[in-house]
């Protein structure tokens, strides 16, 4: 992609520039060596285009954005199975090896966390649902975000932790800003993820079969030559083809969690009424409110992250709830646990019970005036629209558990496929002994070219930072690559 690559085509459906693309070679190289010793015929000119259009693409998008997908697969696979590492990991400070009758509340919990420890202000506290799991705690701890771990029937701290600092957390962030602090790198990141969209595109085209129809090198690989061209190029094809549909959902599924797509998707989802639509709220209109729920709460479903927070009233002589409170009132109202309660801030704050189960059609998000005990907000999935169902259920998949062990194992597969696939392609590239950087030819078929350009800037367009690069790769064309000799030379093909 570091250079303008001049793409000017006629527009093509996925079949149909698959269709016009020549019969299955080991290589693409050898496809178009195939087209050039053939008839010289308008047909296998324009297929000879599309191929070299198509595969140029591929070949700068992969080159550059390999490495990023590589850390992504590999912190994605790692954090699939965050449960069952962490609860190893941690294991002496989730459970308790011996229960009483009647634990502690959660008020006198959160009471004896911050009398035992000067300093502390806990901001949440999480109920679980098997009687041998702790408390966890949010806490604030000389301003360092810490997770406390509580035993619910004696009120000791069995552990604490910084939250930055866990597995899940290092990992979440190595997945979303390769660990390095700063808006830039998130955008990078999607980035990665929005090109990876057009390499599954741009790779199915190239895979897909023409000609003589043969499953070797279509979907089972040949590997009687190790080594060869042939060997890679189908390590290089043929799991690709495996795991592209699987791919394409955890791409989509990560990218409501992204910084510029997402925020669209959410606006669309909410302008749309798709999301949570006004008659989730109990009383009243939708408050208007500048706070979301996700900048006061944790533990929140996707749907409900931007959902506007009302106002406690402190007017009617009211006495200010406790914990054990709004505990009772999220039994009540069938709330399953695990739940979290996050504390009101301010006189105006509320008490909000949320929940992030595996199964998203168990997830609530609760607003409990501190004073009245009113229910505020009261939002479950059955108050999703469509989109906020459909993405709740995507998000459940990416993170692995929408169906256990399976789901998780699904996911592994297609990380693992992106990381030989990423490695093949590599040797496959060396394989050709290329001049230079060895970028496929430029189309020399204008109008082919132009097509495929149009459908890059269609791309671009859905996604916004696709359309940055875009701009960025012209200009970088324009005005440095073609005026040095050597990058000139280095770049085109």
């Amino acid at each position: 992609m570091l250079a303008y690559f001049k793409f000017r085509s006629e527009e093509h459906s996925l079949s149909e520039l698959a269709k016009a693309i020549p019969p299955q070679e080991s290589d693409p190289s050898q496809a178009i060596q195939t087209l050039q010793g053939g008839r010289s015929s308008k047909a296998p000119n324009v297929r000879q285009a599309v191929f070299q259009a198509v595969w140029r693409w591929h070949f700068y998008a992969g080159i550059i954005f390999a490495p990023f997908l590589i850390v992504l697969a590999i912190s994605g696979s790692a954090y699939l199975f965050k449960p069952q590492i962490e609860d190893y990991l941690y294991r002496d400070f989730l459970t308790v090896s011996q229960t009483g009758q009647h634990p502690m509340s959660p008020a006198e919990v959160i009471a004896k966390t911050e009398k035992g420890y000067p300093g502390a202000k806990v901001s949440s506290i999480t109920l679980m649902k098997a009687p041998t799991d702790t408390y966890r705690l949010s806490v604030s701890h000389f301003g360092t975000p810490t997770t406390m771990y509580a035993d619910p029937y004696t009120g000791n701290i069995k552990g604490a932790l910084n939250a930055d600092k866990t597995f899940s957390a290092i990992f979440k962030k190595l997945h979303s800003q390769l660990l390095i602090e700063g808006t830039w790198t998130n955008r990078l990141v999607e980035l990665a993820a929005c090109w990876a969209l057009i390499l599954v595109l741009t790779g199915l085209i190239l895979w897909w079969p023409r000609g003589k129809k043969n499953i070797w090198g279509t979907v089972l690989p040949r590997l009687s030559k190790p080594g060869s061209r042939m060997f890679w190029r189908d390590l290089h094809a043929v799991p690709a083809f495996w795991i592209s549909l699987v791919l394409v959902v955890m791409i989509l599924s990560g990218l409501p969690w992204s910084g510029v797509l997402g925020p669209r998707i959410s606006e669309l989802a909410d302008s749309t009424r798709t999301n949570v639509p006004p008659y989730a709220y109990s009383f009243g209109a939708k408050p208007e409110s500048t706070t979301v729920a996700k900048d006061i709460a944790e533990d929140l479903p996707w749907a409900a992250e931007n959902l506007s927070v009302p106002a406690s009233s402190a007017s009617g002589g009211y006495v200010a709830l406790t914990v054990n409170d709004v505990a009772g009132i999220a039994d009540k109202l069938d709330v399953l646990k695990p739940y979290t309660i996050t504390l009101p801030r301010g006189e105006t704050g509320v008490f909000t019970v949320s929940t992030s189960h595996d199964k998203p059609d168990t997830s609530a998000t609760l607003h409990i005036d501190q004073y009245s005990g009113a229910v505020l907000t009261d939002v479950r999935f059955a108050d999703y629209g469509i989109m906020g169902k459909l993405i709740s259920y995507g998000i459940a998949f990416h993170e692995g558990h929408l169906f256990g062990l399976a789901n998780q194992l699904l996911g592994l597969f297609a990380a693992l496929g992106l990381v030989l696939v990423s490695i093949s392609s590599y040797f496959m590239w060396r394989k050709r002994k290329p001049d230079g950087l060895g970028a496929p030819n430029r189309s020399k078929n204008r109008k082919v070219s132009v097509a495929v350009l149009v459908l890059m800037v269609v791309c671009g367009v859905v996604m916004p930072l696709v359309g940055l690069s875009l701009i960025v790769v012209v200009l970088l064309d324009w005005f440095v690559i073609r005026r040095i000799k050597t990058l000139r030379h280095w770049f085109s093909a």
